[in-house]
């Protein structure tokens, strides 16, 4: 069988998911296309070579709207015989797009792929997509009667679930933005961030490298001052269970960013005189209960492991994305997973969650972890609306 490897990925640092942030000046489609044209060029690749652009975009109207990926790599200056597809399985969408770019190797469609993402959240606000209408139409409304519930309130129900109370959120979420500053401190993510050249608040060409929504200073004391997002009377009547401790601060903030990784055959690679970083071990992806609906990273991760044939103690690194700080501390714990492997660089709750782009942020930062501290085999997974999850297993070569 074919192996699917990957060579090189990389993002652009993230910038705040508001107007006035870092990124907020730049068109998505050329976010997308800055990191398609630095990774062809890093790695020597004639572009002509790619067979298909797979990219991840959740909110797909507007500046990101008309296959986006398609816009990007003719913006990016690729020769326009390279196809390109933009795909939405939320908050998974670019680690989608890496599952599709690698299986289709795996399966002899494709020598080279490359699969990204991007989100703009300071110009297509998250719901834009959805404004005026109703999305999920008449049948979800006769299954689910009662209605179903934005991604606060699951974070609410997963923590009464759970038995997380606001310490545990409030500590794990400041431990994430201690991790990330370290990280950065330390040089982690210089190899995954390609600068971006933008116009800052002054008026002035500035690059950006440093990731805008780290807070060195985050102590739980801190976090502890902040008010509940979510509740309101009618939900507090509706899941009595709940105990309202979703915050900003323990929740991943809105932003903006975009990531790529250059995915092919092993042959290919050796063919190019390229060395490959690491290679896809196992795939899955699956659905679980739309109301808790973050819950699904834990099947998943016990479907992908029973795949590779591994347990939670064959892995080196997780990263688990931090959409919310209940998630990964109830994936934790119902797989019995090791807290100091677990995102050790720091997650989404302080480096940002760009919808479309965090599938292949959060490999980047996978694999260059790998490399870093000699681990061999990394996991990656994430919840996305509606109650799916993917998730991927990689080993470093």
């Amino acid at each position: 069988m074919t192996t699917a490897v990957i060579v090189d990925v990389v993002r652009t640092a993230v910038g705040k998911g508001k107007p006035g942030g870092a990124l907020s000046g730049t068109h998505p489609v050329e976010l997308l296309a800055h990191v398609l044209r630095e990774i062809v060029q890093r790695n020597g690749i004639d572009p002509a070579q790619v067979d298909d652009v797979i990219g991840g975009c959740v909110q797909q109207v507007g500046e990101q709207a008309l296959n986006i990926s398609r816009s990007a790599l003719l913006s990016a200056g690729f020769p326009e015989s390279v196809p390109a597809t933009t795909i939405d399985r939320q908050c998974g969408s670019s680690q989608q797009a890496a599952h599709f770019a690698a299986q289709g190797v795996i399966a002899g469609a494709y020598d080279i792929a490359i699969a990204c993402g991007v989100e703009s959240m300071s110009r297509v606000p998250m719901g834009t997509a959805s404004i005026g209408k109703d999305a999920n139409g008449p049948g979800v409304a006769a299954r689910y009667p009662e209605g179903l519930v934005n991604q606060g309130i699951s974070a609410e129900l997963i923590s009464a679930k759970w038995k997380l109370d606001r310490d545990a959120l409030d500590a794990f979420s400041a431990q994430s933005h201690q991790r990330a500053a370290a990280a950065i401190a330390a040089g982690h993510f210089d190899k995954e961030i390609v600068p971006i050249t933008v116009t800052d608040a002054a008026g002035e060409q500035v690059e950006h490298t440093v990731d805008e929504t780290v807070r060195a200073s985050t102590t739980v004391e801190g976090l502890a001052g902040l008010k509940p997002s979510f509740y309101t009377d009618a939900y507090a009547a509706r899941f009595p269970e709940a105990q309202w401790i979703i915050t900003p601060g323990n929740s991943s903030p809105f932003t903006d960013g975009a990531s790529a990784a250059l995915i092919m055959s092993e042959e290919m690679a050796n063919k190019l005189g390229l060395t490959p970083r690491a290679r896809f071990v196992s795939f899955s992806v699956i659905g679980d209960d739309p109301m808790l609906m973050l819950t699904a990273p834990i099947p998943a991760t016990k479907k992908v492991l029973a795949k590779a044939g591994l347990t939670i103690d064959d892995i080196d690194a997780y990263e688990v994305n931090e959409a919310f700080a209940p998630v990964p501390l109830a994936w934790a714990h119902e797989l019995n997973a090791d807290p100091a492997k677990l995102n050790p660089w720091g997650g989404a709750i302080s480096l940002g969650h760009a919808l479309g782009s965090s599938g292949t942020r959060l490999l980047s930062t996978l694999v260059n972890h790998l490399e870093a501290t000699g681990g061999r085999y990394g996991l990656q997974t994430m919840c996305e609306g509606a109650g799916m999850a993917n998730a991927t297993i990689i080993e470093r070569l």
